[in-house]
Protein backbone atom coordinates (compact mmCIF):
# COMPACT_ATOMS: atom_id res chain seq x y z
CA UNK A 1 0.00 0.00 0.00
CA UNK A 2 1.01 3.24 -1.12
CA UNK A 3 1.10 6.54 1.53
CA UNK A 4 1.06 9.89 0.49
CA UNK A 5 0.95 13.24 2.82
CA UNK A 6 -1.65 14.46 -0.29
CA UNK A 7 -3.48 12.66 -2.60
CA UNK A 8 -5.14 14.79 -5.51
CA UNK A 9 -7.76 13.14 -7.87
CA UNK A 10 -8.02 14.85 -11.01
CA UNK A 11 -4.86 16.51 -13.07
CA UNK A 12 -6.85 19.62 -14.70
CA UNK A 13 -5.87 23.43 -14.01
CA UNK A 14 -6.77 23.18 -10.43
CA UNK A 15 -5.41 19.51 -9.23
CA UNK A 16 -2.16 20.37 -11.00
CA UNK A 17 -1.95 24.10 -9.34
CA UNK A 18 -2.66 22.75 -5.73
CA UNK A 19 -0.14 19.75 -6.42
CA UNK A 20 2.88 22.08 -7.13
CA UNK A 21 1.82 24.12 -4.28
CA UNK A 22 1.86 21.33 -1.58
CA UNK A 23 5.11 20.26 -3.10
CA UNK A 24 6.77 23.07 -2.95
CA UNK A 25 6.78 22.72 0.53
CA UNK A 26 8.29 19.28 0.48
CA UNK A 27 4.93 17.15 0.94
CA UNK A 28 4.93 13.83 -0.51
CA UNK A 29 2.02 14.34 -3.30
CA UNK A 30 0.46 12.41 -6.05
CA UNK A 31 -1.99 12.92 -8.39
CA UNK A 32 -4.64 10.31 -9.92
CA UNK A 33 -6.20 10.74 -13.07
CA UNK A 34 -8.28 8.54 -15.04
CA UNK A 35 -8.05 9.50 -18.38
CA UNK A 36 -5.35 8.56 -20.86
CA UNK A 37 -4.65 12.29 -21.58
CA UNK A 38 -3.83 14.32 -18.34
CA UNK A 39 -4.21 18.09 -18.41
CA UNK A 40 -7.93 18.22 -17.83
CA UNK A 41 -10.80 19.86 -19.48
CA UNK A 42 -9.63 23.82 -19.22
CA UNK A 43 -6.34 23.03 -21.44
CA UNK A 44 -7.51 20.41 -23.64
CA UNK A 45 -11.24 21.04 -24.30
CA UNK A 46 -12.09 24.31 -22.67
CA UNK A 47 -11.27 27.94 -21.92
CA UNK A 48 -7.75 27.88 -23.94
CA UNK A 49 -8.67 25.85 -27.01
CA UNK A 50 -11.93 27.51 -27.60
CA UNK A 51 -9.88 31.07 -27.81
CA UNK A 52 -8.25 29.79 -30.74
CA UNK A 53 -11.71 29.84 -32.37
CA UNK A 54 -12.82 33.01 -30.96
CA UNK A 55 -10.25 35.18 -31.66
CA UNK A 56 -10.46 34.21 -35.46
CA UNK A 57 -14.04 34.53 -35.14
CA UNK A 58 -13.27 38.05 -33.70
CA UNK A 59 -11.33 39.38 -36.05
CA UNK A 60 -14.01 38.10 -38.90
CA UNK A 61 -16.48 39.51 -37.13
CA UNK A 62 -14.90 43.10 -36.82
CA UNK A 63 -14.21 43.00 -40.43
CA UNK A 64 -17.58 42.45 -41.92
CA UNK A 65 -18.66 45.73 -39.49
CA UNK A 66 -15.97 47.66 -40.93
CA UNK A 67 -16.83 46.47 -44.51
CA UNK A 68 -16.96 49.71 -46.36
CA UNK A 69 -15.47 51.20 -43.91
CA UNK A 70 -11.96 51.09 -44.64
CA UNK A 71 -12.06 47.35 -45.28
CA UNK A 72 -12.70 46.44 -48.94
CA UNK A 73 -13.88 42.84 -48.17
CA UNK A 74 -14.26 40.92 -45.19
CA UNK A 75 -11.98 37.38 -44.95
CA UNK A 76 -13.45 34.13 -45.49
CA UNK A 77 -13.53 31.92 -42.36
CA UNK A 78 -11.28 28.90 -42.31
CA UNK A 79 -12.50 26.05 -39.51
CA UNK A 80 -9.86 23.45 -40.86
CA UNK A 81 -7.20 26.46 -40.49
CA UNK A 82 -8.28 27.16 -36.93
CA UNK A 83 -9.03 23.48 -35.97
CA UNK A 84 -5.16 23.02 -36.97
CA UNK A 85 -3.65 25.51 -35.16
CA UNK A 86 -6.09 24.61 -31.79
CA UNK A 87 -4.61 21.18 -32.15
CA UNK A 88 -1.10 22.01 -32.12
CA UNK A 89 -1.05 23.88 -28.87
CA UNK A 90 -3.49 20.79 -27.18
CA UNK A 91 -1.35 18.02 -29.08
CA UNK A 92 1.75 18.62 -26.50
CA UNK A 93 -0.76 19.21 -23.36
CA UNK A 94 -0.56 15.66 -22.53
CA UNK A 95 3.28 14.62 -22.46
CA UNK A 96 3.85 17.84 -21.17
CA UNK A 97 1.48 17.42 -18.01
CA UNK A 98 3.35 13.81 -17.33
CA UNK A 99 6.78 15.61 -17.68
CA UNK A 100 6.23 18.36 -15.17
CA UNK A 101 4.91 16.30 -12.78
CA UNK A 102 7.98 14.02 -12.98
CA UNK A 103 9.77 16.22 -13.14
CA UNK A 104 8.70 17.89 -9.44
CA UNK A 105 8.68 14.43 -8.06
CA UNK A 106 5.01 14.45 -8.23
CA UNK A 107 3.63 10.58 -8.70
CA UNK A 108 1.00 10.49 -11.64
CA UNK A 109 -1.45 7.37 -10.48
CA UNK A 110 -3.21 6.18 -13.99
CA UNK A 111 -6.38 4.82 -13.07
CA UNK A 112 -10.61 5.20 -11.84
CA UNK A 113 -10.26 6.85 -8.16
CA UNK A 114 -12.94 5.18 -5.53
CA UNK A 115 -13.11 6.16 -1.91
CA UNK A 116 -12.81 2.51 0.75
CA UNK A 117 -12.61 4.64 3.49
CA UNK A 118 -11.85 8.03 5.00
CA UNK A 119 -8.61 7.98 4.32
CA UNK A 120 -8.01 5.46 2.01
CA UNK A 121 -8.43 5.26 -2.14
CA UNK A 122 -8.60 2.66 -4.69
CA UNK A 123 -6.96 2.98 -7.75
CA UNK A 124 -7.85 0.17 -10.33
CA UNK A 125 -7.42 -2.34 -7.62
CA UNK A 126 -4.26 -0.44 -6.04
CA UNK A 127 -5.08 1.02 -2.57
CA UNK A 128 -3.45 4.14 -1.41
CA UNK A 129 -4.08 5.83 1.43
CA UNK A 130 -3.02 9.93 2.69
CA UNK A 131 -3.18 12.24 5.35
CA UNK A 132 -5.30 13.99 3.35
CA UNK A 133 -7.18 14.80 -0.32
CA UNK A 134 -8.11 17.09 -2.49
CA UNK A 135 -10.97 16.37 -5.10
CA UNK A 136 -10.41 17.98 -8.47
CA UNK A 137 -12.32 16.06 -11.25
CA UNK A 138 -14.19 18.30 -12.83
CA UNK A 139 -17.63 18.40 -14.75
CA UNK A 140 -18.92 16.44 -17.58
CA UNK A 141 -21.89 16.78 -19.94
CA UNK A 142 -25.44 17.44 -17.93
CA UNK A 143 -27.37 13.92 -19.33
CA UNK A 144 -30.62 14.76 -20.60
CA UNK A 145 -33.53 12.50 -21.04
CA UNK A 146 -34.19 12.64 -24.62
CA UNK A 147 -34.97 9.50 -26.92
CA UNK A 148 -32.21 9.89 -29.47
CA UNK A 149 -29.70 11.47 -27.62
CA UNK A 150 -26.88 9.09 -28.90
CA UNK A 151 -27.27 11.14 -31.99
CA UNK A 152 -25.83 14.83 -30.21
CA UNK A 153 -21.79 15.15 -29.85
CA UNK A 154 -20.51 17.13 -27.16
CA UNK A 155 -18.66 20.38 -26.73
CA UNK A 156 -15.29 18.41 -26.56
CA UNK A 157 -16.16 16.78 -30.32
CA UNK A 158 -17.34 20.25 -31.86
CA UNK A 159 -14.25 21.34 -31.02
CA UNK A 160 -12.40 18.80 -33.04
CA UNK A 161 -14.90 18.64 -36.12
CA UNK A 162 -13.08 18.77 -39.63
CA UNK A 163 -15.66 21.33 -40.77
CA UNK A 164 -18.88 23.34 -40.10
CA UNK A 165 -22.16 21.73 -41.82
CA UNK A 166 -24.21 24.45 -43.05
CA UNK A 167 -26.96 24.42 -40.21
CA UNK A 168 -26.26 23.10 -36.42
CA UNK A 169 -28.76 23.01 -33.86
CA UNK A 170 -27.43 23.28 -29.48
CA UNK A 171 -29.56 22.08 -27.11
CA UNK A 172 -29.80 24.83 -23.95
CA UNK A 173 -29.32 28.06 -23.90
CA UNK A 174 -25.87 28.69 -22.02
CA UNK A 175 -22.34 29.51 -22.21
CA UNK A 176 -21.57 26.79 -24.63
CA UNK A 177 -24.30 27.06 -27.06
CA UNK A 178 -24.03 30.90 -27.69
CA UNK A 179 -20.10 30.94 -27.92
CA UNK A 180 -19.66 28.06 -30.50
CA UNK A 181 -22.94 29.23 -32.43
CA UNK A 182 -21.04 32.54 -32.65
CA UNK A 183 -17.52 30.61 -34.00
CA UNK A 184 -19.80 29.19 -36.35
CA UNK A 185 -21.43 32.13 -37.63
CA UNK A 186 -17.94 33.54 -38.40
CA UNK A 187 -16.29 30.75 -39.63
CA UNK A 188 -18.38 28.16 -40.85
CA UNK A 189 -20.15 28.30 -44.28
CA UNK A 190 -21.50 31.75 -45.98
CA UNK A 191 -24.84 30.68 -45.44
CA UNK A 192 -24.19 28.99 -42.17
CA UNK A 193 -27.19 28.70 -40.10
CA UNK A 194 -27.79 28.16 -36.28
CA UNK A 195 -30.71 27.75 -33.80
CA UNK A 196 -30.40 27.18 -29.71
CA UNK A 197 -33.15 25.29 -28.20
CA UNK A 198 -33.53 26.36 -24.56
CA UNK A 199 -35.97 24.59 -22.14
CA UNK A 200 -36.22 27.99 -20.07
CA UNK A 201 -38.13 30.93 -20.76
CA UNK A 202 -34.45 32.88 -21.08
CA UNK A 203 -31.08 31.38 -22.05
CA UNK A 204 -28.40 32.90 -19.99
CA UNK A 205 -30.40 32.40 -17.02
CA UNK A 206 -27.46 33.68 -14.75
CA UNK A 207 -27.08 36.68 -16.41
CA UNK A 208 -29.61 39.82 -16.68
CA UNK A 209 -32.42 39.20 -18.68
CA UNK A 210 -32.41 42.73 -20.15
CA UNK A 211 -29.13 42.44 -21.37
CA UNK A 212 -29.47 39.02 -22.54
CA UNK A 213 -31.92 40.02 -24.99
CA UNK A 214 -29.66 42.27 -26.47
CA UNK A 215 -27.38 40.07 -26.92
CA UNK A 216 -29.68 37.42 -28.11
CA UNK A 217 -30.52 40.51 -31.31
CA UNK A 218 -27.50 40.36 -32.06
CA UNK A 219 -27.05 37.00 -32.79
CA UNK A 220 -29.93 36.96 -34.80
CA UNK A 221 -28.33 39.12 -37.14
CA UNK A 222 -25.92 36.57 -37.51
CA UNK A 223 -28.12 33.81 -38.75
CA UNK A 224 -28.26 32.61 -34.59
CA UNK A 225 -32.01 31.29 -34.09
CA UNK A 226 -32.87 31.44 -30.25
CA UNK A 227 -36.10 29.95 -29.12
CA UNK A 228 -36.93 29.71 -25.73
CA UNK A 229 -39.65 27.33 -23.78
CA UNK A 230 -38.99 24.48 -25.70
CA UNK A 231 -39.21 20.90 -24.84
CA UNK A 232 -37.58 18.51 -26.85
CA UNK A 233 -39.17 15.09 -27.09
CA UNK A 234 -37.19 13.21 -29.33
CA UNK A 235 -34.19 13.52 -32.00
CA UNK A 236 -34.44 11.45 -35.14
CA UNK A 237 -31.50 10.68 -37.79
CA UNK A 238 -32.10 10.48 -41.47
CA UNK A 239 -30.12 10.80 -44.55
CA UNK A 240 -29.57 14.30 -44.91
CA UNK A 241 -28.94 14.91 -40.85
CA UNK A 242 -31.45 14.91 -38.15
CA UNK A 243 -35.19 15.62 -37.17
CA UNK A 244 -35.54 17.25 -33.53
CA UNK A 245 -39.07 17.24 -32.70
CA UNK A 246 -40.49 19.39 -29.64
CA UNK A 247 -43.64 18.51 -27.95
CA UNK A 248 -44.36 22.72 -28.10
CA UNK A 249 -42.80 24.22 -30.98
CA UNK A 250 -42.79 21.26 -33.74
CA UNK A 251 -39.55 19.68 -35.55
CA UNK A 252 -36.29 21.21 -36.54
CA UNK A 253 -34.30 19.79 -39.24
CA UNK A 254 -30.64 20.14 -38.91
CA UNK A 255 -27.39 18.76 -40.06
CA UNK A 256 -25.82 19.13 -36.43
CA UNK A 257 -26.71 18.25 -32.58
CA UNK A 258 -24.48 19.94 -30.17
CA UNK A 259 -24.93 19.43 -26.59
CA UNK A 260 -24.93 22.66 -25.13
CA UNK A 261 -27.12 22.18 -21.65
CA UNK A 262 -24.14 22.71 -19.35
CA UNK A 263 -22.25 20.44 -17.50
CA UNK A 264 -22.45 18.55 -13.93
CA UNK A 265 -19.73 17.73 -11.45
CA UNK A 266 -17.88 14.29 -12.23
CA UNK A 267 -18.89 12.28 -9.12
CA UNK A 268 -20.02 9.49 -10.28
CA UNK A 269 -17.09 6.91 -9.52
CA UNK A 270 -15.81 8.39 -6.62
CA UNK A 271 -18.36 6.98 -3.98
CA UNK A 272 -18.09 9.61 -1.80
CA UNK A 273 -20.36 8.24 1.09
CA UNK A 274 -17.51 6.00 1.99
CA UNK A 275 -15.55 8.92 2.95
CA UNK A 276 -17.98 10.70 4.62
CA UNK A 277 -18.12 13.25 1.84
CA UNK A 278 -21.77 15.08 1.35
CA UNK A 279 -22.72 16.32 -1.77
CA UNK A 280 -25.47 17.76 -4.21
CA UNK A 281 -26.49 17.58 -7.40
CA UNK A 282 -24.26 21.57 -7.78
CA UNK A 283 -21.45 19.34 -6.14
CA UNK A 284 -19.16 18.29 -3.46
CA UNK A 285 -20.24 20.42 -0.44
CA UNK A 286 -17.09 22.85 0.77
CA UNK A 287 -17.18 25.49 3.46
CA UNK A 288 -15.10 28.85 2.66
CA UNK A 289 -11.42 26.59 2.91
CA UNK A 290 -13.05 24.26 0.97
CA UNK A 291 -12.81 21.79 3.07
CA UNK A 292 -15.58 19.11 2.93
CA UNK A 293 -17.70 17.46 5.88
CA UNK A 294 -14.71 14.87 6.21
CA UNK A 295 -11.77 17.06 7.33
CA UNK A 296 -9.03 15.77 5.89
CA UNK A 297 -11.01 15.68 2.12
CA UNK A 298 -10.90 19.12 0.03
CA UNK A 299 -12.98 19.96 -3.02
CA UNK A 300 -12.04 23.03 -5.64
CA UNK A 301 -13.08 23.54 -8.97
CA UNK A 302 -16.08 22.47 -11.18
CA UNK A 303 -16.68 18.95 -8.96
CA UNK A 304 -17.14 21.57 -5.83
CA UNK A 305 -20.17 23.23 -5.29
CA UNK A 306 -19.22 26.38 -6.06
CA UNK A 307 -18.84 28.40 -8.86
CA UNK A 308 -17.27 26.79 -12.20
CA UNK A 309 -14.45 29.13 -13.76
CA UNK A 310 -11.06 28.17 -14.65
CA UNK A 311 -9.63 31.17 -12.38
CA UNK A 312 -11.82 30.53 -9.50
CA UNK A 313 -10.89 26.57 -9.70
CA UNK A 314 -7.19 28.02 -9.63
CA UNK A 315 -8.08 30.04 -6.61
CA UNK A 316 -9.54 27.25 -4.49
CA UNK A 317 -6.94 25.31 -5.44
CA UNK A 318 -4.58 27.60 -4.03
CA UNK A 319 -6.94 28.19 -0.54
CA UNK A 320 -6.77 24.41 -0.25
CA UNK A 321 -3.11 23.96 -0.45
CA UNK A 322 -2.69 26.31 2.14
CA UNK A 323 -4.82 25.36 4.35
CA UNK A 324 -3.79 22.07 4.27
CA UNK A 325 -0.15 23.18 5.21
CA UNK A 326 -1.98 25.58 7.97
CA UNK A 327 -2.66 22.05 9.29
CA UNK A 328 0.86 20.86 9.30
CA UNK A 329 2.33 24.20 10.63
CA UNK A 330 3.77 24.69 7.38
CA UNK A 331 1.78 28.20 6.35
CA UNK A 332 -1.29 30.29 6.80
CA UNK A 333 -4.74 29.15 6.93
CA UNK A 334 -7.13 31.00 4.03
CA UNK A 335 -10.44 31.80 2.34
CA UNK A 336 -11.90 32.08 -0.36
CA UNK A 337 -13.75 35.19 -1.75
CA UNK A 338 -16.58 34.78 -3.78
CA UNK A 339 -18.34 38.61 -3.13
CA UNK A 340 -16.76 39.89 -6.77
CA UNK A 341 -16.50 37.04 -9.57
CA UNK A 342 -16.61 38.05 -13.21
CA UNK A 343 -18.18 35.80 -16.21
CA UNK A 344 -17.22 36.15 -19.49
CA UNK A 345 -19.04 35.39 -22.83
CA UNK A 346 -17.13 34.69 -25.43
CA UNK A 347 -19.09 35.77 -28.12
CA UNK A 348 -18.97 39.32 -30.24
CA UNK A 349 -19.87 41.28 -29.32
CA UNK A 350 -18.02 39.71 -25.67
CA UNK A 351 -21.08 39.79 -23.02
CA UNK A 352 -19.44 40.37 -18.99
CA UNK A 353 -21.05 40.40 -15.62
CA UNK A 354 -19.93 40.66 -12.10
CA UNK A 355 -22.40 40.87 -9.10
CA UNK A 356 -25.89 40.70 -9.00
CA UNK A 357 -28.59 41.33 -11.71
CA UNK A 358 -31.87 43.84 -11.69
CA UNK A 359 -33.67 40.74 -11.59
CA UNK A 360 -31.84 39.40 -8.10
CA UNK A 361 -32.43 43.11 -6.47
CA UNK A 362 -35.42 43.13 -7.64
CA UNK A 363 -36.55 39.84 -5.71
CA UNK A 364 -34.24 41.07 -2.90
CA UNK A 365 -36.27 44.07 -2.52
CA UNK A 366 -33.06 45.99 -2.49
CA UNK A 367 -33.10 49.19 -3.35
CA UNK A 368 -30.89 50.59 -6.08
CA UNK A 369 -29.85 52.98 -8.40
CA UNK A 370 -28.81 51.87 -12.24
CA UNK A 371 -27.09 53.58 -15.20
CA UNK A 372 -28.53 51.84 -18.65
CA UNK A 373 -28.01 52.42 -22.09
CA UNK A 374 -27.90 50.22 -25.51
CA UNK A 375 -27.10 50.46 -29.09
CA UNK A 376 -24.28 52.97 -28.02
CA UNK A 377 -23.38 55.10 -30.57
CA UNK A 378 -19.91 56.89 -29.02
CA UNK A 379 -16.67 57.52 -31.50
CA UNK A 380 -15.04 53.94 -30.22
CA UNK A 381 -17.77 51.85 -31.42
CA UNK A 382 -18.66 53.85 -34.47
CA UNK A 383 -15.01 53.54 -35.97
CA UNK A 384 -15.47 49.54 -35.60
CA UNK A 385 -18.98 49.50 -36.78
CA UNK A 386 -20.48 47.85 -33.47
CA UNK A 387 -24.20 48.91 -33.40
CA UNK A 388 -25.12 46.45 -30.43
CA UNK A 389 -23.12 47.56 -27.86
CA UNK A 390 -24.81 48.13 -24.21
CA UNK A 391 -24.26 48.24 -20.71
CA UNK A 392 -26.09 48.52 -17.48
CA UNK A 393 -24.63 49.48 -13.73
CA UNK A 394 -26.22 49.05 -10.39
CA UNK A 395 -25.37 50.42 -7.50
CA UNK A 396 -26.77 51.00 -3.82
CA UNK A 397 -27.83 54.15 -1.36
CA UNK A 398 -24.19 54.16 -0.35
CA UNK A 399 -22.90 54.35 -4.18
CA UNK A 400 -21.33 51.03 -4.28
CA UNK A 401 -21.36 48.97 -7.46
CA UNK A 402 -23.89 46.33 -6.63
CA UNK A 403 -23.66 44.38 -10.33
CA UNK A 404 -22.06 45.80 -13.33
CA UNK A 405 -22.99 44.15 -17.26
CA UNK A 406 -21.55 44.92 -20.49
CA UNK A 407 -21.96 43.78 -24.05
CA UNK A 408 -19.16 45.17 -26.18
CA UNK A 409 -15.71 44.36 -27.68
CA UNK A 410 -12.98 44.15 -24.92
CA UNK A 411 -15.82 43.88 -22.55
CA UNK A 412 -13.65 41.34 -20.58
CA UNK A 413 -11.08 44.40 -19.59
CA UNK A 414 -14.14 46.77 -18.33
CA UNK A 415 -15.65 44.18 -16.53
CA UNK A 416 -12.30 43.80 -14.44
CA UNK A 417 -12.08 47.42 -13.65
CA UNK A 418 -15.90 46.74 -12.40
CA UNK A 419 -14.27 43.79 -9.97
CA UNK A 420 -11.42 45.73 -8.32
CA UNK A 421 -14.11 48.67 -7.63
CA UNK A 422 -16.49 46.29 -6.00
CA UNK A 423 -13.70 44.11 -4.00
CA UNK A 424 -11.66 47.60 -2.68
CA UNK A 425 -15.34 48.91 -2.54
CA UNK A 426 -14.28 52.08 -4.60
CA UNK A 427 -17.69 54.41 -4.40
CA UNK A 428 -18.86 55.32 -7.74
CA UNK A 429 -17.88 58.90 -7.65
CA UNK A 430 -14.00 57.51 -7.23
CA UNK A 431 -14.27 55.02 -9.81
CA UNK A 432 -15.38 57.77 -12.43
CA UNK A 433 -12.56 59.99 -11.22
CA UNK A 434 -9.97 56.68 -12.27
CA UNK A 435 -11.92 56.40 -15.32
CA UNK A 436 -11.55 59.67 -16.57
CA UNK A 437 -7.63 59.58 -16.72
CA UNK A 438 -7.55 56.11 -18.45
CA UNK A 439 -5.85 56.32 -21.69
CA UNK A 440 -8.11 57.85 -23.91
CA UNK A 441 -10.13 57.14 -26.51
CA UNK A 442 -11.00 53.64 -25.36
CA UNK A 443 -12.79 51.49 -23.90
CA UNK A 444 -11.86 51.71 -20.61
CA UNK A 445 -12.05 55.46 -20.97
CA UNK A 446 -15.64 55.30 -21.89
CA UNK A 447 -16.24 53.60 -18.59
CA UNK A 448 -16.84 57.43 -17.05
CA UNK A 449 -19.79 57.66 -19.32
CA UNK A 450 -21.47 54.40 -18.16
CA UNK A 451 -20.76 55.98 -14.96
CA UNK A 452 -21.56 59.20 -14.92
CA UNK A 453 -25.35 59.29 -14.15
CA UNK A 454 -24.73 57.50 -11.44
CA UNK A 455 -22.76 60.24 -9.65
CA UNK A 456 -24.10 61.00 -6.35
CA UNK A 457 -26.03 65.15 -6.72
CA UNK A 458 -23.80 67.18 -3.75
Amino acid sequence: MDAYDVVIVGSGTSGQTAAFDLNEKGLRVAVVEKSDRPGGTCALAGCQPKKWFYEAAEAIAKSRHLEGKGIVAAPDGNWRQVLEQKRQFTASIPEGTIQNLQKAGIDLVAGTAQFLDDRTLSVNGKRIQAKFFILATGAKPMELPIKGIEHVITSDEFLELTELPPSILFIGGGFISFEFAHFAARLGAANQRSVILEAADSPLGTFDSEMVELLVAASKAEGIDVRNSVEIEAIEKHAEGFSVRTANSGSFETNLVVHGAGRVPGLDTLQLDAAGVESSKRGITVDQTLRTSNRCVFAVGDCAATIQLARVADQEAHVAANNILAELDLGRKATMDYRAVPAVLFTYPQFAMVGKTEADLKQNKQTYRKSFAKNLSWPTYRRVGLKDAAFKILIDANDQILGAHILSDHAAGMINTIKQAMLNETPVDELYLQTIVSPYPTRESDMSYMLKPLLPHK
